[in-house]
């Protein structure tokens, strides 16, 4: 497996191994593979019949990464085992009229997020003793995280006590929910630590961006603590490859189950504000997966669906929105880099991401703008609409759903055209208790609450959901049992760049004294 980055096209001797753990190119670019495999049908059905981590097993073989297939067969079955609520780890609903309903969120934090981040730390694990005993790596990690919310409990979760590593989240304080900000609070591990950010996530993205980019700042990690930094968000091509996985597994099962034609075109509609989920289908596509349209929903901050409906990025005086799918709340959306070099090489993307730091927007050429829109199209409702589609899909379908999906389906079912659709379900519906309670209430995102709800915490809303839908939609243990967990980690510091530095030298700091 050979690898290019997307600012300069240029190919890096890099292993896989090398290449998870750098996180980002020299150019600070994103690495890409140089080829992709393809599966073609006989090859796509037979996956239909193997057990999920099988599955993933056999998608990393014919990527070539490099590790004996034995030790890959070990870190799947281990990734994808009892913690997983479905043997299936990602089941598929019918809900009618060709519509399809992929749950990723049944892993321990009940987030797609878990679907890499049960993945990804064992291969870092796996990679590091060998790197190091090969010269190529001369210290532990540091994993350095900023989250719009699932990402850092799920990389949290991943990570903790791994031998060789070591994460610390950054997250929006006023830019997750309740449910997800405790989850993070209360994380167990000698080895990780969380802060809150007064900013939103793309405050929090750029900070870490800086930290990486400043080789003052890393020097002092590695003379203080002997320590490298690394990243688990999605810019790391370690996270993107378990999420081709599951599309490939789905239009495999589809098609094994008869759901979907010899033939025929399943579209995908994935909720998404940093692209990685939806690229990862993309990818999916490129190695023969039977994918059509790419349906990118957003929610008011609707930055992703003006750029493939127009081919102009713009931030400029675009307003941010706090909404009830917090984890789409972004404007900068990294993994679009990515497609970007795909579809108009290493050049125009350097300009392009340029362009877009120093003045807020780009615009891309036509021949680019074209090529975006064969594959995607993109659409936005607002917050109302979001909570209004989780109640109409209560109603119709007996299934609750969280705001980030009600996104997916209600922009799919408003672009579905002859083909079946498969909407990616990304977040289980408790970790959003207030949202779908406001939605199982026909309130607005904003209308307050009415008697006897009026006062009632986030982990009280969880039992008031499950009032209202008659025991049938149980929370998963990890976050019923949320309210009795000790927080460990309140600290909340400004986004400044110099703000994340020092938290993350303190911290060190303060860890080496204690091992001291």
């Amino acid at each position: 497996m050979k690898f290019t980055d997307t600012r300069t096209g240029i190919e890096h001797d890099l292993t896989f191994r090398e290449v998870i753990i750098k996180g980002i190119a020299p150019s600070k670019g994103l690495f890409v593979p140089t080829a992709l495999p393809h599966f073609s049908s006989d090859e796509l059905l037979a996956l239909a019949g193997m057990a999920y981590w099988r599955q993933a097993a056999e998608v990393y073989r014919r990527f070539a990464v490099g590790i004996d297939e034995e030790t890959v067969e070990t870190i799947m079955e281990q990734a994808y085992g009892e913690q997983w609520a479905s043997t299936a780890v990602t089941p598929i609903t019918a809900l009618g009229e060709g519509v399809f309903l992929l749950d990723l969120s049944g892993g321990p934090t009940s987030a797609f997020k878990d679907l890499a981040l049960q993945c990804m730390p064992r291969f870092f694990s796996e990679a590091i003793p060998p790197l190091k005993e090969a010269g190529t790596l001369d210290a532990d990690l540091l994993i350095l995280v900023a989250t719009s919310g699932d990402t850092g409990k799920a990389a949290l979760e991943g990570f903790a006590d791994r031998a060789h590593t070591n994460l610390i989240v950054f997250y929006p304080e006023e830019g997750v929910s309740d449910l997800q900000k405790r989850q993070m609070q209360t994380q167990t591990g000698g080895n990780v630590a969380v802060f809150g950010v007064r900013g939103n996530f793309d405050d929090c993205q750029n900070a870490v961006k800086d930290a990486f980019a400043d080789a003052a700042f890393n020097e002092a990690l590695l003379e203080q603590a002997n320590l490298r930094l690394s990243s688990a968000n999605s810019i790391n091509w370690g996270r993107l490859m378990p999420q081709i996985v599951y599309y490939l597994s789905a239009c495999a099962r589809l098609l094994a189950d008869g759901s979907l034609a010899d033939g025929q075109k399943l579209d995908v509609a994935v909720p998404t504000g940093n692209f990685g989920n939806i690229l990862a289908a993309w990818y999916a596509k490129q190695m023969g997966a039977p994918i059509g349209r790419l349906i990118c929903a957003s929610n008011s901050n609707n930055v992703l669906a003006d750029f493939i409906a127009t081919g102009v990025y713009d931030i400029t005086d675009r307003p941010f929105f706090t909404t009830p799918s917090p984890s789409m709340d972004i404007l900068i959306s990294s993994n679009l880099e990515r497609l970007l070099y795909h579809l108009a090489g290493a050049e125009k993307t350097a300009q392009w991401l340029a362009d877009l730091n120093t003045h807020g927007r780009f615009v891309v050429d036509e021949a680019t703008r074209a090529a975006l829109q064969r594959d995607f199209v993109g659409g936005w409702i607002d917050d109302d609409a979001s909570l209004r589609r989780v109640k109409q899909t209560w109603q119709d379908r007996s299934v609750l759903i969280d705001p980030h999906t009600a996104v997916a389906l209600d922009v799919a079912l408003d672009a579905k055209q002859d083909n079946p659709v498969l909407v990616v379900a990304t977040a289980h519906w408790a970790k959003f208790a207030p949202s779908v309670l406001r939605a199982l209430l026909d309130l607005g995102f904003t209308d307050p609450l009415p008697e006897p709800y009026v006062g009632h915490s986030d982990i009280e809303a969880l039992d008031d959901v499950a009032a209202l839908a008659d025991g049938a939609c149980p929370v998963p243990d990890a976050i019923a049992h949320l309210g009795a967990a000790p927080i460990r980690f309140d600290t909340v510091i400004d986004a400044r760049p110099a703000a994340i530095k020092d938290a993350v030298l303190g911290w060190v700091e303060a860890r080496n004294a204690t091992d001291r």
